[in-house]
């Protein structure tokens, strides 16, 4: 298995930790192998681009010898039109490649709006504010990919686009999680293969969100952002929230001398509680139980190993 790795610098190492862990709980009994790539195309600092030149794969040696199945994150948008993206000729390719060679293929946030733009030309929406928090939603019964599932579903969030739903149902893609704050948190379409769509972020870890959240405040206080960012929605409990309401309080104040360094990261990080853990991984079991099954009925004797 491959997991395309696209994240900023900062978030890299974090995101290979969490899925990681995220697919050994779904494993089960089931052997994974994750291989990691990234698009040359995509600028890296000189200590991410040494770690990927020892630990990451070319993509052409992932197109030489394809995975089972493949999962392809997103990042931070840069261009008004992902067209305009310097990595969207390969991502395009990844795509292709995904439709034509693999029996399974995971798209996550900016990675999804790619996808879905490139194989039926469905552009997203520019959303007035970023869509930050832990959502519940509605689960689609009976679907093979939401066994065992039940509503409410929590999923966090974290983008400044939205795919409209009307589209993409119109365009044969299942919705398997949805509601009326997010719209289409899951979703999926099948044909010779399976894609698999996350406009949210099951595979977060308890503080990813509080992480990006003092980020977000850093570049507000560094004067890279104009406005203060909203406390993500469904998050943080009343005393966290309490926590941070007085930091920015005193901060517009003036009357911290070491902004950055009196954010109450570890006070609020201790009151955190992962709501999302569980069901995340039931949706990850699912899908690697499809997997293995495509894998199973191409090599019958193959063993349970991805």
């Amino acid at each position: 298995m491959a997991l395309v790795n696209n994240m900023p610098d900062t978030a890299v190492e974090g995101t290979e930790n969490q899925f990681n862990s995220l697919l050994a709980a779904a494993a089960g009994t089931t052997h994974i192998r994750l291989r990691y790539a990234s698009p040359a195309e995509i600028t890296r600092g000189p200590a991410i681009a040494a770690r990927m030149a020892e630990r990451y794969w070319q993509l052409e040696e992932l197109y030489a010898e394809p995975p089972d199945a493949l999962i392809v994150t997103g990042t931070e948008p840069r261009a008004a039109s992902l067209s305009d993206e310097p990595y969207w000729p390969r991502l395009v390719e990844l795509i292709d490649f995904a439709r034509s060679r693999l029996s399974a293929s995971v798209w996550s946030c900016l990675a999804a709006h790619a996808a879905v733009l490139h194989l039926d030309g469905i552009g997203r929406d520019r959303l007035s504010e970023k869509r930050c928090g832990v959502y519940d939603h509605t689960v689609l019964a009976g679907h093979p990919l939401t066994a065992g599932l039940s509503s409410p579903l929590s999923t966090p969030q974290s983008r400044w686009n939205d795919l409209p739903v009307a589209d993409l149902e119109a365009a044969g893609y299942e919705i398997l999680s949805r509601s009326p704050e997010t719209g289409a948190d899951t979703f999926a379409k099948s044909g010779k293969n399976l894609m698999l769509f996350f406009q949210g972020h099951p595979e977060y870890e308890e503080r990813t969100l509080l992480k990006e959240y003092r980020r977000d405040v850093g570049r507000f206080i560094c004067g890279q952002q104009d406005r203060y960012p909203k406390l993500p929605a469904g998050y943080f409990g009343p005393e966290a929230r309490a926590l941070l309401i007085d930091f920015e309080q005193k901060l517009i104040a003036g009357k911290l001398k070491e902004p950055l360094a009196a954010f109450p990261f570890s006070a609020v990080a201790a009151l955190l509680v992962n709501t999302w853990s569980e069901s995340a991984t039931r949706f990850y079991a699912n899908w690697l139980a499809y997997v293995v099954a495509c894998k199973q009925n191409s090599t019958a004797a193959a063993p349970r190993a991805l």
